[in-house]
């Protein structure tokens, strides 16, 4: 059996900790799997003296990551911290310069480094893992990255940030509003404190700009993805889309389109049947379209010490076996720039929720600028004005609900702007997009 690989791991959360527990507790199983013994000997986080339910006692302990990272006591460096910028990025750099591979969870830093560190890690001759970073416990890196390294990638699209699909999820099944659950979500463990990051989809942005990048052989580009939360979905559109055959999740969406890649993040429609819309919960999951064969779809827990720990062990392993390719699936120097579709080009269908007002003519007005923008209507539904909420029944308005055919974005924003200025709804439409799928 070759030689032991000696681990440093900076960060003691939960991940951290799940990490230290599973290698200890696996111990025999990864020798025999990789060919050589795994062990941590090393670790820096903020405070020593804290009780993490561990021993540490064994393992050397460092103030500095930078300087852990740099230690000859460790072979791989693990880093668990989390945040952007430094220490994180120092530390890591400092591992990559001393041909130490590299295995982190961070989304923020490789959303935003992520290229110049894998070129780092080629120059080199280190390994720059970082499955965790996408999907926890799913495989999506490996499999974007290795098992379809000859199958180009038309789209892939999916469930990324567990808060969200937990919050729809509560919404939908119990009727409460999305205020209730993010407290619930809260109070669970599920959301931070200030939940801006996850309900507004940049969370979704930083992981779709990764998987964009091992798809497309683009370079990592967070800027060119277009964002929409799920802060505005109500109940009534969660139940209209439930009538209508549809399931609103917020998704992460990466396309080639003939005006290139199309990268956006937005709550959306797919049909209930679909696999992705059956995905409830904390759980996330991704759908891959390659060229030559159906889509595959990756489902898996995406969040949660124990899951992301399993994730960032695998990368470990990969390492003690060996194995070794370019972090993006290809030479950091061959990314190409993203060429960003614009979002005004986007082409499918919507659903349109508006509160009309009871007026003459107002049916008429809307119809007109729709046909305006040759926008063509699969279906019309007038809900009761007891569908409204208390707000929108004070306005005297009744809710109307409009599905389209296939359409552009650039048309759909200029009828809704002219129906708002003909003064015939109450406030501001609600607009979702249809994924086919």
């Amino acid at each position: 059996m070759s030689k032991l690989l000696k681990i440093g791991v900076a960060g003691l959360g939960t991940v951290g900790v799940a990490l230290l527990s599973q290698i200890a507790r696996q111990r025999e199983l990864l020798a025999a799997k990789c060919g050589r013994a795994i062990e941590v000997t090393a670790v820096c986080a903020r405070s020593k003296g804290k009780d993490r339910g561990i021993d540490l006692s064994k393992i050397k302990w460092f103030d500095d990551p930078v300087a852990l990272a740099r230690s000859t006591d460790i072979d791989v460096f693990v880093e668990l911290m989390g945040g952007a910028g430094n220490p994180a990025k120092a530390a890591i750099e400092a591992a990559l310069a001393a041909g130490k591979s590299v295995v982190t969870a961070n989304k923020a830093l490789l959303a935003r480094h992520g290229v110049d560190l894998a070129a780092l890690a080629e120059t080199n001759g280190a390994a720059l893992n970082f499955e965790a970073a996408a999907g926890a416990a799913i495989p999506i890196v490996k499999t974007l990255r290795e098992q379809l390294a000859g199958n180009p990638v038309e789209r892939i699209y999916g469930i990324l940030n567990g808060t969200c699909n937990y919050i729809l999820t509560r919404m939908e099944q119990e009727k409460l509003s999305f205020e209730v659950c993010l407290k619930d979500a809260q109070r669970l463990g599920y959301a931070e404190a200030d939940p801006s990051f996850d309900i507004e989809g940049h969370d979704t942005a930083q992981k779709l700009a990764i998987l964009a990048s091992l798809a497309f052989g683009t370079r990592v580009d967070e800027s060119a993805i277009y964002v929409e939360g799920i802060s505005s979905i109500t109940p009534a559109d969660l139940t209209a889309a439930d009538e209508l055959g549809y399931r609103v999740k917020l998704l992460g969406v990466a396309v080639k389109t003939a005006q290139g890649i199309e990268q956006r993040v937005h709550p959306t429609m797919l049909r209930k049947d679909s696999a992705i819309a059956q995905v409830m919960g904390v759980t996330n999951a991704v759908s891959i379209d390659p060229q030559g064969f159906n889509p595959l779809t990756l489902i898996g827990p995406g969040a949660g010490g124990f899951a992301t720990a399993s994730a960032v062990l695998s990368d470990i392993a990969d390492i003690a076996r060996g194995t070794r390719v370019a972090p993006f699936g290809r030479p950091a120097a061959t990314l190409t720039d993203v060429e960003k579709a614009p979002m005004q080009r986007h082409e499918g269908g919507y659903y349109i929720r508006m509160l009309a007002r009871d007026k003459p003519g107002t049916a008429a007005t809307i119809a007109r600028h729709l046909a305006d923008q040759e926008i063509s209507l699969e279906s019309i539904v007038q809900r009761h004005a007891k569908d409204a909420s208390e707000e929108e029944t004070k306005s005297g308005a009744v809710p109307v609900i409009l599905i389209t055919y296939a359409t552009t974005e650039d048309a759909v924003r200029k009828a809704l702007a002219a129906v708002g200025r003909a003064d015939v709804i109450s406030g501001r439409p609600q607009v979702i997009r249809i994924e086919k799928n």
